[in-house]
């Protein structure tokens, strides 16, 4: 007897689609075919996509940023949007500020997430501070325990690292099997930068694409890239928004470099023109590296394409566009002191949906692989992102005709606004299922804060270090 069968949907996984039942047991996938048996909830998915639910491996949750400020989400409100929006895993960060213990701070924020997060969860530990106990103990100790991804910022003055310190993470994370992630962004070019457009009074949020050049992502990402390459290690390349950043990437990996990259929704749908209006309506829209041209746009579509990017996640970073967010340094703040970022966790899949499915850009599978699968497989979480027997029942079930356009504050988020107010999608998830639990159905999320679990970290392909590395003559040098 099955707890629920999905049937009549054509089913679509990464390596392919077909018309094919579901069969829930236990809270897994125990059967994917025909005449699947008796249950006791029926499911009719005729005339319907039966996909993985969405795998988000970059959001910003309850979290305090690197200016001081608690972004607008909590653990409840963040995976209620993301249900709403077909996710139902997340990875998020555990953010440590110089002189606080990275097991102290991984331990608190976990305790956060198991008392509001609504779907299965894990974390990036973000590193600022290596000294005493961090790197030495706590860190591998993390690692050990199914903590395996570290983010590193190379900008921003509170958490970021120096090159020394890059490299004892990267050789930490090597010798515990990990990844380490970056915000790689040059931050002398920004404050160089930001230094001119201020002293010339150009403070408005229009200036701040300006304030992030191109060639502060360009220097860093090849920084990066030189880094992994010099010490083997495995790296993750966050939120790449230019051309020159694909290509960097590109040649990183066709030379052997163990690197992987993603990008983001408002990237591929975006562009620097909607930053452009004076006053501070467009500071809802701010985030770093700021959104780029159509050319990069182009570029960014190849590299999904063609394997150079796998993965798009939403960097969901929300704030509020009032005292408690945006302008918590007063309404007249310049660029420099508005906090960077926009939701996204609830819009990613119905843009990308609408994109590579309604109108053919790459299709369904791919749609599948890069917000599902990839980001699952790349971080150790072989239970999620696939419809395969064994797996976790967490499917998204889309209409694929309904029409949807965004509204200004439609979110169920804790923002107030919707950066993508105005744009209309076709392809909607209109049943989510966590774990064989039906946790979205007819509009309404059905599930209860804390019923989300953790999800231990497994080794990966892509946490493999590469052999060879100049950086092993360390360990044969007499």
């Amino acid at each position: 007897m099955l707890d629920v069968l999905i049937e009549g949907g054509r089913v679509v996984t990464a390596e392919g689609s077909r018309e094919a039942d579901v069969g829930i047991a236990g809270g897994r996938i125990v059967a994917v075919g025909q005449g699947l048996g008796q249950t006791t909830h029926r499911i009719d998915a005729r005339g319907r996509l039966v996909m993985p639910g969405g795998v988000d491996t970059h959001c910003h949750v309850e979290q305090i940023s690197g200016a001081g400020l608690m972004n607008a989400d909590t653990f409840e409100t963040a995976t209620r949007s993301a249900l709403h929006g077909g996710t139902t895993s997340i990875v998020s960060f555990a953010a440590q500020h110089p002189g606080k213990r990275l097991r102290q701070v991984v331990d608190d924020y976990g305790a956060l997430a198991a008392r509001g997060a609504m779907i299965d969860h894990a974390f990036h530990m973000i590193v600022s501070d290596v000294s005493g106990d961090n790197l030495a103990r706590d860190l591998p100790e993390l690692i050990s325990e199914g903590h395996r991804s570290i983010k590193i910022f190379t900008t921003y003055d509170k958490v970021r690292l120096g090159d020394e310190d890059i490299l004892d993470v990267l050789w930490t994370a090597r010798g515990g099997g990990a990844l380490v992630c970056f915000h790689a962004e040059n931050d002398g070019l920004i404050r160089w930068m930001s230094r001119r457009l201020i002293a010339s009074g150009r403070t408005e949020p229009r200036f701040h694409p300006l304030s992030h050049p191109r060639a502060a992502e360009i220097e860093a990402l090849s920084r990066m890239c030189v880094f992994a390459e010099f010490t083997g290690q495995p790296i993750m390349l966050f939120h790449v928004s230019t051309r020159e950043g694909v290509e960097i990437v590109r040649a990183a990996q066709a030379r052997g470099v163990p690197v992987v990259a993603e990008t983001c929704p408002h990237y591929l749908f975006m562009t620097v023109d909607q930053l452009e209006a004076p006053g501070r309506d467009v500071a809802g829209l701010m985030c770093s590296p700021p959104q780029r041209r159509t050319d990069d746009q182009d570029a960014l579509w190849e590299g999904l394409s063609d394997g150079t990017l796998r993965v798009v996640s939403s960097d969901h970073a929300p704030y509020r566009l009032d005292e408690t967010g945006k302008f918590a340094n007063g309404a007249d703040a310049p660029f420099n002191r508005i906090a960077n970022g926009l939701p996204g966790l609830e819009v990613r899949l119905p843009l990308m949906f609408d994109a590579m499915v309604s109108r053919g850009r790459l299709g369904p599978e791919k749609f599948v692989e890069l917000t599902a699968t990839a980001p699952a497989a790349i971080f150790g979480l072989p239970a999620k992102g696939r419809i395969a027997v064994g797996a976790d029942a967490d499917i998204a079930i889309w209409d694929p005709e309904r029409r949807v356009t965004f509204g200004a504050d439609d979110l169920h988020d804790n923002t107030g606004y919707n950066p993508f107010a105005g744009t209309s999608v076709t392809g909607w998830p209109e049943t989510v299922l966590s774990r064989g639990e039906v946790v979205v159905a007819d509009g309404m999320c059905r599930a209860t804060p804390g019923r989300g679990r953790r999800i231990v970290m497994e080794p990966s392909d892509a946490m493999r270090p590469r052999a060879g590395s100049e950086a092993d003559r360390l360990d044969h040098a007499r």
